[in-house]
């Protein structure tokens, strides 16, 4: 497995769903978030189970992703047809619905592969070949700046991507860095030795 934080994210083209349900031959990762964070997030296979909840949740967070500045890109090694047809699945079936982001076909599974997160099966609870259910969070440059992989049965929580955006932009725009457990309108830290004891002078008890 890759170690991509503080690296270029692997740029991609190819087929996909759109947020507005056009199917598209070529979508470019690096034209669609030129400028703009983004998530790029894998999943094992359409029609599964962790999944549905893993890509509704997201979808439930678009509002906030936008208002952050956020682009969402979800991925899996099915085609863009299958991720097309669980779309226009009904929830209540198993389907997820009219999700409002993209959703990216790696067929030959080299985006996976380009992140360092396909499967090779042995003591993982994942098939051989699937994407792990991996999230990358990228910033303005095209830099990855989190990375997670969690195994297949342990769903993730969306609310954490939107917490490590939120400290991703509160560094960048007053340049502390963010405690444990920190989330938006906490204080952060100073880089400094007075600027660590004067943070936990006032917030160790609470960590």
């Amino acid at each position: 497995m890759s170690i991509l934080v503080g690296k270029k994210a692997p740029d991609f083209t190819v087929p996909a769903v759109l947020a507005d349900g056009q199917i598209v031959d070529s979508f470019s990762l690096s034209e669609t978030i030129k400028g703009k964070y983004a998530i790029v997030f894998f999943y094992p296979l359409d029609f599964t189970f962790v999944c549905p909840s893993e890509i509704i949740a997201m979808s439930h967070r678009m509002d906030k992703f936008r208002e952050m500045g956020v682009e969402v890109v979800g991925v899996s090694i099915d085609s863009h047809f299958t991720h097309n047809a669980w779309r226009n699945t009904p929830v209540e079936q198993g389907g997820i619905g009219a999700v409002e982001y993209t959703l990216a076909a790696d067929m030959d599974h080299a985006i996976a592969k380009a992140y360092g997160i396909e499967s090779e099966g042995g003591d993982s609870y994942y098939p051989a070949g699937v994407a792990m259910r991996a999230s990358f969070v990228i910033d303005q440059k095209g830099i990855v700046r989190s990375q997670v992989v969690n195994d297949e049965p342990i769903g993730r929580n969306m609310d954490e991507l939107v917490r490590v955006v939120d400290a991703l932009q509160f560094f960048e725009e007053n340049g502390q860095v963010c405690p444990a457990g920190w989330n938006k309108g906490d204080k952060g830290m100073n880089t400094s030795p007075e600027g660590v004891a004067s943070y936990l002078a006032e917030n160790s008890k609470s960590l």
